[in-house]
């Protein structure tokens, strides 16, 4: 029989609240049922996805409705039991809530990473192109700067030339850009000689090596470039004063390169000044858009870092250049200019500079000593020296030349025709004269002689600076000790480490640069004599065989040419005492007015008997030593110095007192216009007008006549004082030869006394006698 139940829904459903939105999620996971069933087996859910109990639990909830009537401990411990079921159902439940929220979790992070990482591909993507354009940025950028350079120096430079006329200083404009055109040509023709793509990732680290093998030559050739552009600017700006020129300039530049809007050659040769900047923005471009993981971002960083210092460089050396440039300058100024200079501030700085020096002078204030410097300084001033001393050397060399091709002997007749040596000669010579000598001289002044001169005259802008250098040197000092530096001072201290760098820097490379010239052109120097005595053995060989020795024997030859050599010698040694004799004939000063004043001057004060004449010029070389020129007289004092040397003698020369060298000192005799008559001579009576004047064949002839006959006698003693001269005494007959020296001066007779010797005596102390006023000897006079 069925027992009636009590009025509760279907089935004893016990709704469990879920979270909400997990409803349907939790649904679909069977996992998680079989793991909920596996820990408590009295649940399922029903069609509505709710948890009802199982069979058991139904049929032990029958079980209570049929024995109501059981005991009240029986209801108890089945209602005890009901509400255990309730706790177990709970904390089944939160377990359940949070395996759901750790899968979610879970899933959510899975699902932000998922979308990170496509976020992170997609900006490795976007840095990849903009990588790749940065690249392609910088070669397409390095072709079409090489092609506007290529441009600017090929076609704009040669149709400038072509104006006529062509603008002054042209050339100097494109100084150095030869240079940077060729190191990027290297570079793009190192990026283009392998197969690999901007776009491949070997691309990168082959630009990087190419810019760092490259990167001493882009400051070789950059930072001379930028150094000399201040020069491009001024030359510019004087084609732009004539406006004539200026336009023509600029009709060139616009039709050589009509796709560029160029008015002004500044366009294209500013560019190198741009570039050699732009390479470090090219490259930190490329890095900040280079994953740090790539293989070449070490190598990429290093470029980088190499631009950056690179130009940091080209900057220095640009500033040392502008500094060497303002101090080297030769100002040429007149005192004027100079005075104009002056001011309160350039005062103030020389008395300082005047003070320091003092200072070290007397030992007040330490100089600052820089060995290296002062070794390095030496070496240049002995350079110099010797550029100076060879430069000296070579002229003289050449000048000689040029004297030796002027004297052309061969064109004299020597009255030997006929003769075969004299032919040969004349042959010989004038080969070595018209071709071998002149082509030796322009090879020499070629290849030695400029050189030396250009070496000269770049002497001038170290020595400069080298004086400058002490200059600064010595401001320095005065504000070494400060603590605070003013803004002036800190210029000065700078000025004098940049010019104290620079010297250090550069001067040691210009010395060395210079010994290698001045050894280079020693060398040259030595070939030209090679290439010499080569031309003119192969002249001489083709006249040997018409010369009379040319078929002895070596050793018959060699002494032939012995004993030429020895009596050309002995021939050349009286030829030298002959000329000799010649040059050191007496000197006699015409009587000028000063001469008359200086000679009556030093008469009345030390006599006529200390009166001597200067023979040579007079330069001293010690204290208390006379310039003298030659001629000039002057009055022994003493014929030793202070210290008994004989060889210098203290004169008087009008005024001033000194030393002169004996040797360029003989006695002067004074011309007298009317001398007291000898007391050897009488003159007879009816002949007074023939007394006695100086002999000069232009105011009286000497002729010979049978009556009266007349005779030539020395009036006064005459004492030679060189083998040029001859000794006469008073009264004694001489022979004239000739009435004038060998420089054709008149005061200088050329005479022979009795024994045959001749010599020059003054011809003012010849007169003319008639014969028998003495008794001449026998057949002396008709030798007249």
């Amino acid at each position: 029989m069925e027992v009636p139940r009590r009025p509760q829904p279907s089935s004893f459903t016990l709704a469990l609240p879920k979270p909400l939105g997990a409803i349907q999620k939790v649904a679909k996971k069977d996992p998680v049922e079989e793991k909920l069933q596996e820990k408590d087996g009295t649940t399922e859910k029903n069609q509505f996805g709710e948890e009802t109990f199982s069979t058991e639990e139904k049929s032990g909830v029958s079980v209570l409705v049929e024995t109501s009537a059981e005991t009240s401990e029986i209801e108890d411990s089945n209602t005890s039991t009901v509400t255990d079921s309730k706790l177990s159902s709970q904390d089944s439940f939160s377990e359940f809530e949070s395996s759901i929220s750790e899968e979610r979790l879970a899933q959510e992070a899975e699902e932000a990473k998922k979308k990170s990482e496509e976020e992170e591909a997609a900006a490795k993507e976007r840095a990849a192109q903009r990588q790749l354009l940065a690249i392609e940025e910088l070669v397409h950028s390095e072709k079409n700067y090489l092609r506007l350079l290529q441009l600017s120096t090929v076609t704009i430079r040669s149709n400038l030339q072509k104006l006529q006329p062509p603008p002054a200083n042209l050339d100097s404009m494109f100084l150095y850009i030869d240079e940077v055109i060729e190191v990027s040509s290297r570079f793009l023709s190192m990026l283009d000689q392998k197969q690999v793509q901007p776009g491949d990732p070997r691309f990168l680290e082959m630009l990087c090596d190419s810019f760092l093998s490259l990167s001493s030559d882009i400051e070789a050739a950059y930072k001379e470039y930028l150094a000399h552009y201040n020069h491009i600017t001024v030359v510019e700006n004087s084609y732009k004063q004539k406006e004539g020129l200026w336009n023509e300039i600029v009709k060139v530049i616009k039709a050589s390169a009509p796709d560029v809007n160029a008015t002004s050659l500044s366009f294209f040769l500013v560019m190198p000044v741009q570039r050699i900047a732009r390479y470090p923005l090219l490259l930190q471009t490329i890095q900040k858009h280079t994953d740090q993981a790539h293989p070449a971002y070490a190598l990429l960083e290093q470029t980088a870092h190499t631009s950056i210092a690179l130009n940091c460089r080209i900057n220095e050396y640009k500033r040392f250049r502008e500094v060497a440039d303002k101090y080297k300058k030769t100002e040429t100024l007149t005192i004027k200019d100079k005075i104009n200079r002056l001011n309160s501030h350039s005062i103030a700085k020389k008395t300082a500079r005047l003070s320091q020096q003092i200072k070290h002078e007397t030992g007040i204030a330490p100089k600052l000593v820089d060995e290296e410097f002062d070794a390095v300084e030496g070496f240049f001033y002995v350079l110099e020296h010797g550029i100076l001393q060879l430069l000296e050397n070579v002229e003289t060399y050449l000048h000689h030349l040029q004297g030796f091709l002027a004297c052309k002997t061969e064109e004299f007749d020597f009255d030997m025709d006929g003769e075969k040596a004299p032919i040969c000669y004349k042959e010989i010579t004038t080969a070595l004269r018209q071709w071998i000598l002149p082509t030796f001289e322009k090879r020499m002044r070629t290849l030695i002689h400029k050189p030396l001169c250009a070496l000269r005259d770049l002497l001038v802008g170290p020595r400069n600076l080298i004086r400058k250098r002490l200059d600064k040197l010595l401001d320095y000092e005065v504000i070494e000790a400060k603590s605070n530096l003013s803004y002036e001072e800190q210029a000065v201290a700078n000025t004098y480490r940049t010019i104290n760098t620079l010297l250090l820097n550069e001067l040691p490379q210009f010395n060395g640069l210079a010994l290698q010239m001045i050894w280079s052109m020693l060398g040259t120097f030595s070939c030209l004599h090679k290439d010499l005595a080569s031309d003119m053995e192969q002249l001489f060989q083709s006249f040997a065989q018409q010369l009379p020795h040319s078929s002895l024997s070596p050793g018959a030859f060699w002494e032939w040419a012995e004993s030429t050599v020895l009596q050309g010698a002995r021939s050349l040694e009286t030829l030298c005492r002959s000329v000799e004799d010649t040059l050191n004939a007496p000197v006699v000063q015409p009587l000028s007015p000063s001469f008359q004043r200086r000679l009556k001057q030093l008469t009345d004060k030390h006599g006529s008997g200390k009166i001597y004449q200067v023979i040579g010029t007079v330069v001293g070389s010690r204290d208390l030593d006379l310039n003298l020129t030659k001629g000039e007289l002057v009055a022994i004092i003493s014929e030793a110095d202070s210290r008994g040397d004989k060889r210098r003698w203290l004169v008087d020369a009008g005024g001033k007192r000194g030393y002169a060298p004996s040797s360029k000192l003989i006695r002067y005799h004074q011309p007298a216009e009317d001398p007291p008559p000898s007391p050897h001579l009488t003159l007879p009576d009816g002949v007074t007008g023939l007394r006695r004047h100086s002999y000069t064949p232009e105011s009286r002839p000497l002729t010979v006549v049978s009556q009266p006959c007349f005779q030539v006698m020395a009036a006064y003693d005459f004492t030679a004082r060189g083998n040029h001269e001859v000794t006469v005494r008073a009264g004694e007959p001489v022979r004239v030869l000739e009435p004038h020296d060998k420089r054709g001066n008149p005061e200088w007779s050329l005479v022979e006394v009795r024994g045959g010797q001749r010599g020059y005596v003054p011809s003012n102390y010849l007169t003319i006698m008639p014969m028998g006023m003495g008794p001449p000897p026998a057949g002396f006079l008709q030798s007249f």
